[in-house]
């Protein structure tokens, strides 16, 4: 007589489940949300930075200008003493606007690059996976930030060439890569904004070149506030570049600045862009 075959049951060792669970273990746990969001801000940071790899010459040819407003501008106006600049030479005045500036050129045409992806078929496949919009904006953001900061420090080299007298204070120094990161952030967000609403590249070019020099000329970069007209005077209050400019001033040459509300500013001004974009970016995915 056969033996009646033992089922076993299903929470023993001897369940077929029981050999993948030993082999598959523990599933990992999800991440909490505040994790996810910095990594993948992080990870889409790096896609953008790999493309540095391949091309690095517009870093070489932006350094061009800078360099030109340093050598030219800066030592003809140092030398005419025509602007107050509260005791300093005219070129220690100029070289934190210029830094500024140069950031600002970088990021003010990100969303040429959006605009350039969603024609390629990268965008619409980025927006539809997992990752927030805002994440993506963020790390688009945050990327044009690193590229600034060494934009900054080839304008920060030519600047201690030409005889500025800048702090090396080495927490200084990272408060001046905060500064350039939250200002560049806040300005290629302006440009993915921008990029979401008209859409294409020609327009977005056209509206680049239409508002950089008068945010440029807006500011207290090549001179003080004090000697705009009023009416000048306001726009620079609510120009981000103004606060930005004013924190640099502080950090690398040590004259009277607000650097509380300069960072405050800024924090704002950049949280303001990501939040703007994020909810454009749909736009160009149609």
């Amino acid at each position: 007589m056969s033996a009646t075959p033992v089922v076993p049951r299903p929470g023993s060792a001897e369940s077929p489940a029981a050999p993948a669970a030993g082999l598959l273990g523990v599933p990992p746990r999800a991440r909490p949300g505040w994790r996810v969001f910095p990594a993948r801000v992080g990870a889409m940071c790096v896609v953008e930075l790999q493309k540095l790899r391949h091309d690095r010459t517009e870093l070489y040819t932006r350094a061009v200008q800078p360099a030109l407003w340093l050598l030219i501008f800066g030592e003809t106006f140092t030398r005419l003493h025509v602007i107050p600049t509260g005791g300093i030479p005219y070129l220690d005045y100029l070289a934190p606007g210029i830094i500024a500036q140069s950031a600002m050129f970088i990021a003010i045409f990100y969303g040429i690059m959006i605009i350039w992806e969603r024609d390629s078929g990268v965008l619409p496949k980025l927006l539809v996976t997992p990752t927030p919009h805002s994440a993506l904006v963020a790390g688009k953001a945050f990327a044009a930030g690193v590229k600034s900061v060494i934009q900054a420090v080839v304008v920060i080299l030519i600047a201690a060439v030409l005889g500025v007298a800048m702090t090396w204070n080495p927490l200084r120094l990272l408060g001046v890569v905060v500064v350039v990161v939250l200002g560049s952030a806040f300005f290629s967000c302006l440009s993915m904004s921008i990029a979401g609403i008209v859409l294409t590249r020609d327009r977005l070019m056209g509206i680049g070149q239409a508002i950089t020099m008068p945010l440029f000329f807006a500011s207290n970069a090549l001179y003080p506030v004090a000697l705009m007209p009023g009416w000048l005077q306001a726009v620079s209050k609510v120009n981000p570049l103004s606060y930005q400019v004013d924190a640099l001033r502080g950090l690398l040459l040590g004259t009277p600045s607000h650097l509380w509300l300069d960072f405050g500013v800024l924090i704002l001004a950049a949280l303001a862009g990501i939040a703007a974009a994020s909810s454009l970016m749909g736009r160009l995915a149609r």
